[in-house]
């Protein structure tokens, strides 16, 4: 056997590397009331996400971009025809997983009960954050958050299951679809990363022990509503202008927030005079990416408190967001934003 053929078994023979099934069959032990549970049910939200990977994919050969012609959406935006895709394959696959009794979308109103009321964990999801740029094939992705359910089991989940805090959440996470497509995790013991292997139908463990560096050289902003923030947000927007930081903004939370959480920068999406709450939804949006930011070492505030400090009262509650890295957070905080 030639030296060039060793060489080539060889690398056939390559370790695949740890998949996502035996990387949470060996942190089990590190979860919550480890029984399985959860990780059935993180096996099923990867499930779902391998399906709108590949709608995703195929976009551009089937009739499923652009609206969905049924109007807006509960939070008032026009629906994008992945947008319902999505959210029917995640509801479809968290109810047959049987590990939710319910669950609450940014496509829906109220509550879904999925019907298994001896489940002991509730979800909150945004099924396809950045839905606008389906389209034009920019980055998109999905974003849910875990708790465990107050009520007793057994019984009919409620608002309360879904109202306890962000610092309740056992685990949160984000997919990210892009030139790959990558699903970021934490249980509250770190982060990390995990890129889909087609080839395989695998998540394979990437980016073990994700940390965000403390400062970076970008700042994400929608720079056409400046006029609109606040006096303080514009001072420190003028300020990463004068030091020559670098603007970037996708306009998918999920895109952006995964920028700079691999490279360091700070992501800002204020109050404004239309939108005196905010924009992102603090549920399905805000807590579990405040998680994710604090768990790799970034920070997250509104402007006056950390994310996952702030008391929800509703479902689709709204609030500003800055999140990134924690020297950043820290300057902009300096910079009076209650002021």
């Amino acid at each position: 056997m030639t030296m060039n053929v060793q060489t080539a078994l060889a690398n056939l023979a390559l370790p695949v590397g740890t998949t996502l099934d035996r990387y949470i069959m060996q942190r089990q032990t590190a979860f919550p009331y480890a029984t399985g549970e959860l990780s059935q049910l993180l096996r099923d939200m990867a499930l779902a996400s391998k399906i709108i990977n590949r709608e995703i994919n195929r976009a551009g050969l089937m009739d499923i971009t652009g609206s969905a012609g049924s109007g807006n959406n509960v939070q008032g935006e026009t629906q994008q025809k992945l947008d319902v895709v999505a959210n029917i394959r995640f509801i479809r696959a968290l109810k047959n997983g049987g590990e939710v009794c319910a669950l609450i979308s940014e496509e829906d109103e109220d509550i879904i009960h999925t019907g298994n009321d001896n489940a002991k964990y509730v979800v909150a999801i945004d099924p396809l954050d950045g839905s606008s740029n389906i389209d034009v094939n920019v980055s998109i992705g999905t974003i849910f958050s875990i708790y465990r359910r107050i009520t007793p089991v057994g019984s009919k989940a409620t608002l309360a299951d879904f109202l306890q805090g962000g610092d309740q959440q056992v685990a949160a996470g984000y997919i990210l679809y892009g030139s790959s497509t990558i699903l970021v995790l934490t249980t509250g013991e770190g982060v990390s990363g995990f890129t889909y292997d087609n080839s395989l139908g695998e998540y394979i463990l990437s980016h073990p022990n994700l940390r965000q560096p403390r400062a970076g050289q970008i700042f994400s902003c929608n720079d056409g509503n400046e006029a609109d923030y606040p006096i303080p947000v514009q001072a420190y927007l003028r300020q990463c202008k004068q030091q020559r930081l670098t603007g970037r903004y996708i306009g998918s939370l999920v895109a952006d927030f995964h920028r700079n959480l691999i490279k360091g920068g700070i992501y800002l999406y204020p109050q404004t005079a239309r939108l005196p709450e905010g924009k992102l939804r603090l549920l399905y949006e805000c807590y579990p990416m405040a998680f994710i930011a604090e768990q790799a070492g970034g920070r997250a505030c509104n402007g006056e408190q950390r994310i996952l400090a702030i008391a929800p009262t509703s479902l689709h509650q709204r609030s500003p967001l800055f999140i990134g890295s924690s020297d950043m957070i820290n300057q902009l905080n300096g910079m009076s934003l209650n002021g």
